[in-house]
């Protein structure tokens, strides 16, 4: 009987760690700016698209430290797999960041519905070209990495939603300055409002599927199973778990019956490229044993 274990590297987050701390030094800075000025003008699609700014904020920062985690060892002896989780726990409190702000904006707009509120349009328009402009430079920054490292990919694709709430605002600010009417803002805040819920409620639940130990979205483990019993060697495959340790980190154990347990070594090293090579799962952790072996130490749970 033998054991296997497969452990990734993961570098690629690390090589273009400076990506994410220019785009995080931007969009911080300019998140403070955008909601006193929102506050100011009284537009409300500047303070909801701030507090989309602010979920990007805390996102580009859980990329930015799971990509200095991921090389930290445990001194503790406790955290078996690291700190990797981090980063998922970040995105759940990001969650309910959107949340939050979804709610507050719709909230305030559904308020302001049917009233013509003041709102300075020039302040507006021009926070939110600079905005849409900082964006820009973060989306070219982010998308050199996002090929090679699925955290940057995240982070990636939240700014280019954050750009898209910049397009709103600068309509909002269009709108207001051509029609001389506030409900214009109101209308934009309100459609930013939803658009934030709506990717709130998809990021959590992909927080929670990780958190569940689902299997990985776009993972079959029939498949799974039937590349793993193509292995030389394999005659049956049984007790195959598969989840998400961390984004683009998945984790995988399974018993592996061999008619010959004496090739333990040849096919766990086999068995170990299978999982790489065609699941993206670098961290097997794979058991070998013999048909006699099956039927004790199966689970029946």
């Amino acid at each position: 009987m033998g054991a296997g274990h497969g452990h990734g590297t993961g570098h690629a987050g690390a090589r273009h760690r400076w990506r994410l701390v220019v785009a995080f030094g931007l969009v911080g800075s300019f998140f403070a700016v955008e909601l006193a000025v929102g506050l100011i003008s009284g537009s409300l699609a500047l303070i909801s698209d701030a507090g989309h700014m602010a979920a990007d904020v805390v996102a580009l920062g859980a990329a930015l430290a799971a990509t200095k985690l991921a090389a930290r060892p445990d001194r503790s002896g406790r955290r078996s797999y690291g700190s990797y989780r981090a980063e998922i726990f970040a995105s759940g409190f990001t969650v309910l960041i959107m949340l939050g702000v979804s709610a507050y904006v719709v909230v305030e707009a559904l308020a302001r519905l049917g009233q013509d509120v003041e709102v300075q349009a020039g302040p507006v328009l021009v926070v939110g070209a600079i905005g849409l402009l900082i964006n820009v430079v973060s989306i070219v920054l982010l998308r050199g990495g996002a090929d090679e490292s699925l955290n940057i990919k995240g982070a990636y694709y939240e700014v280019v939603a954050d750009a898209a709430g910049s397009v709103g605002v600068i309509t909002a600010g269009i709108l207001v300055a051509a029609t001389g009417r506030g409900w214009w803002d109101t209308l934009v805040a309100l459609a930013i409002g939803v658009f934030v819920a709506v990717r709130a409620v998809v990021l959590g639940r992909e927080v929670l599927a990780v958190l569940g130990q689902h299997v990985p979205q776009g993972m079959e483990l029939d498949q799974i199973v039937q590349d793993l019993e193509s292995t030389r060697g394999v005659v049956d495959v049984h007790d195959l778990h598969v989840w998400t340790l961390t984004s683009g980190m998945y984790v995988a154990t399974a018993h592996l019956v061999v008619a010959d347990t004496e090739s333990a070594q040849a096919v766990l090293e086999e068995a170990r490229g299978v999982m790489r090579v065609k699941h993206q799962i670098e961290h097997a952790t794979l058991q070998v044993e013999s048909r006699a072996s099956k039927a004790c130490d199966e689970a029946t749970w």
